[in-house]
């Protein structure tokens, strides 16, 4: 596929698609999947996870003019804020009466509350909830808690999440908070998780911050890299537009790019699961998410013949018998029903290739 294959795919396949069949228009919520048999799920349970992604991609979608898809916003909108709960936490799982089947509430879960409200265009409701992340979600040793209760290990993930929901939302929003908060992860980025001496990134840390390790080394995932390189030019583009001196995040960008192509990515663009920190594979089962991230990086770095390489290895997870579902993983195994939350990446890294054209 090229890059305007994949424009025409999500824009004339897969969004009208999910807003016929992924969308639960009378009891207004989103289906946790689609079967290629059916294009029904068979999941007993709703995530908000999914609910604050489908948010983000039909918000995303009306902006091009998607038919229903701005009416899809405002029903994301409304089941977020129907399980928002008086301490200013969200409910992370019900049933599918909408009743709550999960007590923890995540870090990485909130972070995409706050992705969905700036798209949703809810100022106030995105202040109040970094205000309740900023005291109840405060980790004594540095950054953010995982969940309460609390969890470990550690994770760089919501962390990662959380830079980009406050940079959504500052840019948004036009709102100094959000990006003063941006600042505070370029920071703990810098400083506490990225480890400048491997030139990489470790998924899993201890209550301190320090990398978990077997044997010396700790894991990492390409696909994690390839966002992060996006993120920081992110970070740097929208604080320039806002009048603010970015922090140097250059070397940090180059250095995780570079680890993640050449120990990460095969010469046909496909992309390993998890390295170990000196380059050795981890875990190969690959899924689909990381395709989408790398090419977001190379959309920053400009490489087009790389680019190239990237749409056509994405390519070939979207070739499914059922225009507008996915192979969510690599083995292709028939039958296997395309996760929703899978959307919020295929639409966030398609729409970018226009910066990149």
């Amino acid at each position: 596929m090229t890059r305007t294959d994949l424009r025409t795919w999500l824009l004339t396949q897969a969004l009208p698609l999910w807003l016929d069949h992924g969308v639960d228009w009378p009891n207004g919520a989103f289906f946790e999947e689609l079967h290629p048999s059916d294009l029904t799920s068979h999941a007993p349970f709703r995530r908000l996870r999914v609910a604050t992604r489908q948010t983000y991609v039909f918000a995303r979608a009306a902006t091009f003019g998607v038919p229903r898809a701005a009416e899809a916003r405002n029903l994301g909108v409304a089941w977020i804020e129907g399980v928002r709960q008086d301490d200013g936490t969200y409910v992370s799982r019900t049933d599918l009466t909408g009743a709550a089947i999960d007590p923890v509430r995540d870090l990485y879960d909130h972070a995409f509350v706050l992705l969905a409200l700036a798209h949703g265009g809810r100022r106030e409701a995105a202040h109040d909830l970094l205000s309740m992340l900023n005291t109840s979600f405060r980790h004594p040793q540095g950054g953010w808690r995982e969940s309460r209760p609390d969890a470990l290990p550690r994770r760089q993930n919501p962390h990662m999440h959380l830079l980009e929901a406050v940079l959504a939302a500052g840019e948004i929003f036009n709102d100094t908070r959000f990006l003063d908060t941006a600042d505070e992860l370029i920071d703990l980025f810098l400083t506490r998780l990225y480890q400048p001496e491997d030139g990489a990134l470790p998924e899993y840390y201890a209550p301190d911050l320090t990398p978990v390790r077997d044997a010396g080394c700790y894991l990492v995932e390409p696909g994690h890299h390839h966002e992060w390189v996006w993120l920081l030019d992110e970070y740097r583009r929208i604080s320039t537009q806002a009048g603010r001196t970015p922090r140097d995040t250059n070397q940090a960008a180059t250095t995780l790019m570079n680890f993640a192509e050449l120990h990460g990515v095969t010469p046909d663009g496909e992309i390993e699961a998890e390295l170990w920190s000196d380059g050795r594979i981890a875990s190969q089962a690959t899924r689909l998410w990381p395709y989408t991230e790398r090419l977001k990086a190379l959309i920053v770095q400009g490489d087009q013949a790389a680019l190239q390489n990237g749409c056509s290895a994405l390519g070939r997870y979207l070739a499914h018998p059922v225009p507008g579902l996915w192979h969510e993983r690599r083995g292709h195994k028939p039958g296997t029903a395309s996760p929703a939350s899978s959307l919020y990446h295929l639409t966030c890294a398609i729409l970018e290739l226009d910066r990149g054209s």
